[in-house]
């Protein structure tokens, strides 16, 4: 029996005024996507829209989540909208679940013309967490600001989407799915893949997979302890470090997604990721990570919790390069980190005499300098590092980087860092996170202390703390522009540098769900005396941060006591 044709239908809507993307898609509490009338549907709809549609007619999207709350009902939303649009084929991965580096991964390897993943990151999830929407274009990075600006233009003025409600696709039966539509020439193609093999396939032709192994199984085994903190990065460790590489299958814990992650926010850091820093404090493990709920941050333990600070880690991967067969083969062509990101990587890109950029915070800013084949490794201070390889910040690979030093150099974490600072010097460096702060409040403080820089007077400057003296080299708002085509990325941070090199950054974070704004200052400070290296970083960096309190008066203005979050 001949099955009739699904109908396409457009429905009457109106335009919210809230949707402009931010540094990572549109982020908000999970009861504004689930609970508003169309706001999922109309920023879908802006996204499909903000593509040409000469291109978006028969052509190849790529739609994968983290598992969070909410994300089986709005994946069946986006292939019905994707249909609806003239989307050709759409690529999914199993039970709707795809890291966004796996995202990445495919569509570099399949040539879409981009992908949707449904993330709000290290935010918490559940019914009363946060959802997000990212929208990644065909090189397989995020969205530049014109594509965002774009989206953001079409959500203002929408007045219908289209969407084809009668179509329902079953996420758990790998394999294609196809569906003839009202209207249509050509069927509407599903294809749900599975969530791992294309991105391993990638990394083993990076990595030297029989190196590794050794490592974790050999007579003299390297003891891992890893936490998928219930994200969807799961499926991947079992998969690749475990099946493939060899690790005893209780060296992960938390692989199974769950929709709350377990109840706490999937952001490996020392604050919540507790459970990995318990167990490494006790020595059984020789190394140990966590990731974030869509697998592109990461953090690295070693031996009784030692601790590596992601500015350093990128500067030890770069260091290390020559480890990794990939970089052995196309050669590296330079280093990028964001602006807030400590200088330890330019130090190392000194010595290797490679160029260094620095951008605006936003993965994004990297893609121009991949594409043009000026840069090999980036990397953020909030636990993102990621290579050439994709266009994503990228957690697995990542510690894959770090096992494979470890074992071309058959040393432990703790002696590989401490060797890196005795060679380049250490930056000592920290962050202090002010969430949920009035918006008016913060954007006042953040106005009023650009003056305050900006006075010609500040760049004389000098502060004395106790027996410390800074003083001010250069002060002002960061801003990037962007060596290959030239566009402008205007402030991006208030900075000020000391004459010895010591820095504080002022930054409004544009990843929050909506909930308030959040203010991040950054310290940070170097050190080449080798005597000095174990010193506690706050007792280092404790008069720099007076200084900062001291002229953004952020505690009065804000009526905080404190940040919420140091890291």
């Amino acid at each position: 029996m001949e099955t009739s044709p699904i109908p396409v239908l457009t429905v009457q809507t109106a335009p919210f005024d809230d949707q402009r993307p931010g540094t990572n898609g549109l982020r908000r509490k999970t009861a504004v996507f689930e609970g508003k009338k169309n706001y999922l549907q109309n920023y879908i709809q802006s996204v499909l829209s903000s593509i040409d549609l000469r291109d978006r007619q028969g052509c190849t999207m790529v739609v994968g989540s983290d598992g969070r709350y909410f994300s089986r009902a709005a994946t069946e939303v986006i292939v019905q909208m994707a249909a609806a649009n003239g989307i050709g084929r759409l690529v999914i991965g199993h039970n709707g679940l795809l890291s966004t580096p796996a995202v990445s991964c495919i569509i570099r390897k399949i040539k879409a013309i981009g992908g949707i993943i449904l993330t709000a990151s290290h935010n918490p999830g559940g019914p009363g967490g946060d959802f997000g929407i990212k929208f990644n274009v065909a090189n397989g990075g995020p969205s530049p600001d014109t594509v965002m600006e774009r989206i953001h233009q079409v959500s203002r003025t929408l007045e219908e989407y289209a969407i084809c409600p009668d179509l329902r696709i079953d996420l758990s039966r790998l394999g294609r799915q196809e569906f003839d539509l009202e209207n249509k020439f050509k069927p509407f193609r599903v294809e749900i893949v599975d969530s791992v093999e294309v991105y391993l396939q990638l990394l083993r032709n990076i990595f030297d997979f029989n190196a590794i192994k050794s490592l974790l199984t050999g007579p003299d085994q390297l003891k891992i302890h890893i936490d998928a903190m219930n994200g969807v990065m799961g499926p991947y460790v079992r998969r690749i470090l475990c099946d493939e590489l060899g690790a005893p299958a209780n060296s992960a814990v938390n692989c199974v997604p769950l929709e709350d992650f377990g109840g706490r926010p999937p952001e490996p850091n020392l604050i919540y990721a507790t459970s990995l820093v318990d167990a490494m404090k006790g020595g059984d493990f020789g190394f140990g990570a966590a990731f974030d709920a869509d697998g592109d941050r990461y953090m690295i333990l070693g031996e009784n919790g030692f601790f590596v600070n992601p500015s350093d880690s990128v500067a030890i991967m770069a260091a290390n390069l020559a480890t990794i067969p990939y970089f052995r083969q196309m050669g590296v062509k330079g280093f990028a980190r964001s602006m807030a990101t400590s200088t330890a990587l330019d130090r190392v890109a000194k010595a290797m005499k490679l160029a260094l950029y620095e951008t605006p915070t936003g993965w994004r800013y990297f893609g121009n300098l991949m594409d043009s084949g000026r840069c090999s490794l980036c990397g953020e201070e909030s636990f993102g590092t990621g290579s050439d390889h994709i266009r994503e910040k990228d957690g697995l690979w990542s510690v894959l980087v770090w096992l494979s030093i470890v074992a071309a150099r058959k040393q432990g974490v703790e002696q590989i860092v401490r060797e890196h600072w005795a060679k380049f010097g250490r930056n000592y460096y920290c962050r202090f996170d002010y969430e949920g702060l009035d918006p008016r409040a913060a954007f006042y403080l953040m106005r009023d202390l650009e003056a305050v820089l900006a006075d010609k007077a500040f760049t004389s400057q000098k502060f004395a703390v106790g027996d410390h003296i800074y003083s001010v080299e250069k002060a002002n708002n960061f801003e990037y522009i962007d060596p290959v085509d030239g566009t402008v990325a205007r402030n991006q941070g208030l900075r000020i540098i000391f004459s010895d090199g010591a820095r504080l950054v002022f930054r409004m974070s544009g990843s929050g769900g909506g909930m308030g704004a959040t203010i991040r200052i950054y310290a940070e400070s170097f050190e080449r005396d080798p005597e000095r290296h174990n010193r506690e970083t706050q007792v280092v960096l404790g008069p720099l941060i007076a200084i900062a309190l001291k002229i953004s008066n952020i505690h009065e203005r804000t009526g905080r006591r404190g940040p919420n979050v140091i890291t």
